[in-house]
């Protein structure tokens, strides 16, 4: 059984132990919201990009669209759960288990590990009997900058020391540092449904990885029909996930006939929309957020061509 995963604030101690792996799966709904933006209006304006992310994890997206005048419909997609192996993450993180790298490969799977790695700390107090540091590679700078928002005390303990020329797994993979034939371990924390280019690139090299996936993503179990039908004529949709994207193509009566843009927030994501049939897919060459707003700025602007012909 999944449950949903409980994160808080990193900036704060983490809650009993009980609080972190008991939240079971709700069922509540809260109805979405239209956020409506207060900047000048320009080109933009007339047209509305839906965000898909969970709610309370668009903010950063939605400020930085208002900036330029356009409105974001707020709705989410999908929803992250716990999976067991969350559990063994903490574990080997509070028994100060030695890695060579440990391996980060999306903005969600950095939160779930700081999450992990203040909560282990938390618990047995190892800062106290001098926690080791520990050398993450993540997949690009999106990824990176959510190590920028842990606690000092973890900065001091996490050194992000290596992002590939190429925000994909199988380039991470392949470019990874390796010192000679020495045995070199790696850990790597991921969803379930990412794929395996991280440890068949880094197997073929001699790496011995350890996976452990800790969460995953589901559709959300409820989404309001209004809103839906507003999201539909909408002039582009921004996903940060193959997940999402497989999610809005099941929403569509009919997708072949879909007119809008689908902005993601990189070539994975975009990967996933072309295989799914979508043919207005934009995306950054290095997943972060102004990237992604880039891409969906640039979606817009080819609108905004087609309705001056």
């Amino acid at each position: 059984m999944t449950t949903k995963i409980c994160l808080f604030s990193l900036s704060t101690p983490p809650p009993p132990p009980q609080l972190l792996l008991s939240h079971r799966r709700s069922n509540l709904f809260l109805p979405f919201k239209v956020r409506a933006s207060t900047f000048p209006v320009n080109s933009f304006s007339n047209h509305q990009v839906v965000v898909t992310r969970e709610r309370g994890k668009n903010d950063k997206l939605i400020s930085a669209l208002a900036k330029h005048g356009i409105n974001s419909l707020e709705l989410p997609l999908i929803q992250h759960m716990q999976l067991p192996d969350l559990e063994k993450l903490i574990y080997l993180l509070s028994a100060a288990t030695s890695f060579d790298w440990i391996i980060i490969t999306s903005p969600e799977a950095a939160l779930v590990f700081l999450q992990a790695w203040n909560y282990s700390h938390f618990i047995y107090n190892l800062r106290a009997a001098g926690t080791p540091s520990v050398k993450v590679a993540v997949v690009g700078t999106g990824t990176a900058s959510i190590f920028d928002e842990a606690t000092p005390s973890s900065k001091q303990l996490i050194e992000v020391a290596f992002t590939p020329s190429k925000a994909t797994g199988k380039v991470l993979a392949s470019e990874l540092p390796k010192h000679g034939s020495e045995r070199c371990t790696v850990l790597y924390p991921a969803s379930a449904k990412a794929s395996r280019d991280i440890e068949e690139g880094l197997s073929k090299r001699g790496f011995q990885i350890t996976r452990l996936n800790t969460y995953t993503t589901e559709p959300v179990q409820h989404v309001d029909q209004m809103i839906l039908q507003q999201a539909l004529s909408a002039s582009v949709v921004a996903v940060a996930s193959p997940s999402a994207v497989r999610a809005w193509v099941n929403l569509l009566p009919e997708p072949e006939n879909w007119s809008g843009s689908v902005a993601c927030i990189g070539e994975t994501t975009a990967s996933a929309a072309r295989k799914l049939g979508f043919r207005s897919v934009y995306h950054p060459s290095s997943p972060c957020l102004q990237g992604w707003v880039d891409s969906i700025l640039d979606a817009l602007r080819i609108h905004n061509q087609f309705l001056k012909v």
